[in-house]
């Protein structure tokens, strides 16, 4: 079976590229990229409706240049080597980019979305674009990738997994985290900041669970002496010159302690390492 995966655009070299990123990382895995574009029609005139219908002006002018986005980035695929293990679906929609984007999920099973970190704004000073964060934020029913302008796929060979122990993991929340390691033969470094080695009882049994659903990767264990995890995976994920971040966001804890403070403006990494966001499932 062909793994799904989801592609929106906006037609910036921030979305091309994590469009060619995500094919590199799959190269030999049968795969369908849908490139999903959401746009929006704005009145032209009193005489349009709020809310555009086909056969309005407003809504033929986004509609073609959304098809006419789509096929450039048909006309650039056809430059690039052929995978036969590849095939692209291309779909424009009327549409707030998020709700297309969780509509597209549930209507084909999609396993994981990987999409640019910023937009055609490509705004300075921000790591992430809004629709990004929004993404990692609200989209639980797969994993979200956020692939920075700079990312290359030369080879995958360490991906750093931050960890506190204070929750039990389940083998389904690793599920892609474990497979993208078995395909590049890479390590996954778990790395814990604290200002101590010593683990809880609760935390020695978090670890042991951890290390049975990494089970068929390659990992190690580290610990990161200090209190501000922001630095703590920076520095390491700098020092070791690591290829990917990945974490599971649960109930929305990374990003309210990280996303909303000053701390990510520090977090330089993520102008060249991918962030893989997985969920936490509720059972």
């Amino acid at each position: 079976m062909k793994k799904k995966i989801l592609i929106p655009t906006d037609f910036s070299k921030n979305a091309w590229n994590a469009l060619t990123y995500a094919s590199d990382l799959f190269e030999h895995v049968e795969c369908v990229f849908y490139v999903l574009n959401a746009y929006d029609a704005k009145p032209y005139s009193i005489g349009d409706l709020m809310v555009p219908e086909p056969g309005s002006p407003s809504y033929e002018s986004a509609k073609d240049q959304a098809v006419n986005g789509l096929a450039k980035i048909m006309d650039m695929l056809d430059f690039r080597e052929t995978n036969h293990k590849h095939t692209y679906e291309f779909i424009a929609e009327l549409n707030d980019p998020l709700t297309a984007m969780k509509n597209f999920i549930e209507q084909r099973d999609i396993e994981l979305v990987v999409m640019g970190t910023k937009g055609a704004s490509n705004s300075r000073g921000s790591l992430f674009g809004s629709n990004t964060i929004m993404a990692m934020e609200k989209l639980r029913a797969c994993p979200v990738m956020g692939v920075p302008l700079d990312a290359r796929v030369a080879y995958v060979k360490e991906i750093v997994l931050p960890t506190s122990y204070k929750t039990y993991y389940k083998r389904r929340e690793l599920t892609h985290l474990v497979e993208i390691a078995r395909l590049h033969d890479a390590t996954i470094s778990v790395i814990h900041v604290n200002t101590t080695e010593v683990l809880t009882e609760k935390q020695e049994k978090s670890k042991t669970l951890l290390e049975e659903c990494l089970e068929g990767a390659t990992y190690s264990f580290h610990h990161v002496h200090g209190t501000d995890v922001t630095a703590g995976v920076r520095d390491f994920t700098e020092s070791h010159d690591s290829d990917m971040l990945a974490i599971i966001n649960r109930k929305h804890a990374f990003f309210g302690s990280v996303f909303t403070t000053p701390l990510v403006k520090e977090l330089g990494m993520f102008t060249r390492v991918p962030l893989l966001v997985m969920h936490d499932i509720q059972v």
